[in-house]
This record gives C-alpha cells, structure tokens and sequence, in this order.
C-alpha cells in the first residue's frame, strides 16, 4: 500500500491544523492513495515521526512525505527532511520519498487567484 503525508508547520490553533485536515480528506476523495494522513512539524499532532509509524502499521510500503509550504526554508529544506529520515530508519525497507515545497506552480498561483477574486466579491 501507498501512503501520503501532509506535513505543514502546525499551530497552537485547532482551527489552523483543521485545514490540513481537511486537503488530507479532499486527497483521500480523489483517490490513488491506500491512505493520507496530516501531519505538523511542531506545536500540534500528530508528528511526521507519529504519522509516519503510523502509515506503516496500517501497512504502507511506500510514503510520500509532501511539504505543505510555498518555499524552501529551514523547516522544509532541514527540519522536515531529518525528521522524514529519522522516521523513515525506524522501517527498513519501507520506500520513501521527500517532495519539493510547493512554490509558485500554477496550482498555487491559480489559487491565489481564486482568493484574491473572492476578496473581490465581498
């Protein structure tokens, strides 16, 4: 089975983590995925460490970790990927993968977009 994990800063704000939540749901209804969970890297769980053990247990093979942030900072670029490794070494021969911070794809522009047409209705 194939696992994706959302990983995002996490906040003190139940409100704030919920929305990751919510994009994990929306992946998981458009399928391709044995399971997709949400994870923060700090202030909120569960842990990438956390959702990681707890994609294998569920019988994941392969994970995907995916950086929910726009650039390449130090969390995404070092923090994120320690702690993927670290989880990651806890299950040899699971495959695992890191990807890229979103950056300014179309997909993120596109949003952007929307919002700033929605802020222009009200």
């Amino acid at each position: 089975m194939n696992a994706l994990i959302l990983v995002d800063h996490g906040s003190k704000l139940d409100a704030a983590n919920r929305v990751l939540d919510d994009a994990a749901a929306r992946v998981t209804a458009r399928g391709g995925f044995g399971l997709v969970m949400a994870a923060h890297m700090e202030l909120a769980g569960p842990t990438v460490g956390e959702a990681f053990d707890a994609c294998v247990a569920a019988g994941a093979e392969d994970v995907t970790v995916a950086l929910v942030f726009l650039g390449p900072g130090m969390h995404s670029t070092r923090d994120i990927p320690r702690m993927a490794r670290e989880a990651a070494a806890r299950h040899p021969g699971v495959r695992w993968r890191l990807t890229e911070p979103l950056g300014a794809s179309e997909g993120v522009i596109e949003a952007v977009l929307e919002r700033v047409r929605e802020a222009e209705r009200r």
